[in-house]
């Protein structure tokens, strides 16, 4: 096959324009979905921790806690971070139980852009607890294709 230079060019040209595939809104709905089914997510409850100006997104410190006893009746199941516009929405889940001793969690996270980070918590009697926090990025990370 006999390639010409203005071809080479154009398919070079076209391959730099794609823009890496980034999460919506939507698509972190859909997560959020895939992740507690129907469950109405209420306010409160929650903190979730995060700088809402940060300068690398590279590496973004996350804590995030809930009010919450800790007993056999009364404790955190699960701890999901989402978020807006990351190849993949949903971030991390941590599983708590009873004997975890406190509802808090600590990581560092890459975020693409500046976007809306979510926490939701499941508790014990199926309710389920959110928090959002707006983070301003001024360097970029997640720029890879979704596996």
């Amino acid at each position: 096959m006999n390639t010409t230079r203005r071809a080479f060019l154009t398919v070079t040209g076209a391959a730099l324009v794609v823009r890496p595939a980034k999460a919506t809104p939507a698509s972190m709905a859909a997560a959020i979905r895939q992740a507690i089914g129907e469950t109405h997510v209420k306010p409160g409850r929650i903190k979730l921790n995060v700088p809402p100006l940060v300068e690398n997104g590279n590496v973004v410190a996350v804590s995030v806690s809930v009010e919450s006893p800790m007993t056999e009746k009364d404790y955190v199941k699960t701890i999901h971070i989402f978020t807006e516009k990351n190849p993949q929405p949903n971030v991390i889940s941590f599983r708590l139980n009873a004997r975890s001793g406190k509802a808090e969690v600590q990581t560092r996270i890459r975020l693409a852009d500046t976007q809306t980070v979510v926490a939701i918590c499941e508790m014990s009697d199926g309710s389920c607890w959110s928090d959002k926090v707006d983070v301003i990025l001024t360097l970029s990370a997640c720029l890879e294709d979704p596996i």
